[in-house]
């Protein structure tokens, strides 16, 4: 399965992973956000509340589709945060891993706090 995201700036797309948490993910689909940014990491809020999966992780690389339970939101970091070490994509705590997106990641530079986003399922 795949999403796209529609931001004002680009669209991009993101293949995801069979997890309970993009089980629930997909049931709101479509949904509007409006954009938030940390360093190098856009996020958003979604309707969705999951609790934290086995395989969850604070370090990822670069363009890995996650969803931060603490704040019930979908993140992609693409770069450093505030908290990274070494220009690793750390983010603020243990996320799910949803899937990864396609193409390059640093394309998200574009991105704008309070952007509006839109998320669908992809055919």
């Amino acid at each position: 399965m795949r999403l796209k995201f529609i931001f004002e700036s680009l669209s991009l797309f993101a293949s995801l992973n069979d997890t309970p948490t993009n089980q629930k993910l997909i049931k709101v689909l479509p949904e509007e956000s409006a954009v938030h940014t940390w360093g190098e990491e856009v996020y958003f809020g979604m309707p969705v509340k999951a609790a934290l999966e086995e395989d969850a992780k604070q370090v990822v690389d670069p363009g890995t589709l996650c969803f931060w339970v603490e704040g019930s939101s979908l993140a992609i970091p693409f770069g450093p945060t505030p908290v990274s070490k070494a220009g690793e994509c750390r983010l603020v705590t243990r996320v799910n891993i949803l899937g990864k997106l396609e193409g390059d990641p640093n394309l998200l530079k574009s991105v704008r706090e309070g952007e509006h986003v839109r998320i669908e399922l992809a055919a």
